[in-house]
């Protein structure tokens, strides 16, 4: 036994002595089964239209970058999905399971499901016409802005559509197509936010019940003392797992944007 130990309490320590070694460049490395590029950024000045042109279209490619975590966050189903999963966990009472980054994974994956046909859409109409030079990027902008657009206004209530144009102070649209893309976004933002509190509320119900009886069964008891949350808490999660509610609730909310 003092032998296996002392066996391997060495074979702990040449690890870590070859981890320190190729950490600090102790231990040369081959540079060729792991090439590091070169990559040189360099600000000079435009000396024709076309250096110009180029340098505003790498700006807005670098803009748009920038923006595609809120874009799709607030432009596809991740707002109403990513709502539902909180409630879900929270009228289950299981603090951090699942956990955050589960729950965001598992909200991101759903709104590629979601989303598939709209970005096959873009796909097909924007980024393949404009990388094979049929279309050029203003055509290709439209193009892609018009599945999107589609999505959002059959998700979106007119209530909250006409109350951003009011406050846009535009003039009243005739048709889906008169109305700008940033009237649209904010309201399907609070379409989105109300479905999603509608199905949460939904949700709480049934799990508040099994809180009420255990809060009456106890105190029927006298045991006023024991918290109900600990005697509620199993027979929540066995009733989830009985009913296979993640298969429900998945199934509820992928059908809700259809």
């Amino acid at each position: 036994m003092n032998r296996s130990g002392k066996i391997k309490r060495n074979m702990i320590f040449f690890a870590i002595i070859v981890t320190a070694a190729l950490i600090f460049g102790a231990v040369p490395v081959n540079a060729a089964l792991a090439p590091v590029p070169n990559i040189n950024i360099g600000v000079g000045n435009a000396d024709n239209p076309a250096e110009m042109s180029a340098s505003l279209q790498i700006l807005f490619l670098l803009t748009v970058l920038s923006l595609a975590p809120s874009i799709l966050i607030m432009m596809t189903s991740f707002t109403r999905i990513i709502i539902v999963l909180s409630f879900m966990r929270s009228a289950l009472a299981t603090q951090q399971a699942p956990p955050n980054q589960v729950i965001v994974g598992m909200a991101l994956f759903l709104t590629f499901f979601v989303m598939a046909p709209t970005w096959s859409q873009i796909n097909q109409n924007a980024l393949q016409p404009y990388m094979e030079e049929k279309i050029n990027q203003e055509q290709a902008l439209g193009n892609a802005v018009k599945p999107l657009r589609e999505f959002m206004f059959n998700q979106t209530r007119e209530k909250d559509l006409a109350l951003f144009v009011k406050l846009s102070e535009n003039p009243r649209p005739k048709t889906y197509d008169d109305v700008p893309t940033m009237v649209l976004i904010p309201a399907f933002v609070l379409s989105e936010m109300k479905t999603a509190f509608q199905i949460g509320f939904m949700l709480f119900i049934p799990f508040i019940v099994i809180d009420m009886i255990v809060a009456s069964s106890l105190m029927s008891m006298g045991m006023i003392m024991l918290p109900p949350m600990m005697i509620s808490l199993p027979f929540k999660i066995l009733l989830f797992v009985m009913v296979d509610g993640w298969y429900l609730l998945t199934r509820s909310l992928v059908l809700s944007f259809q």
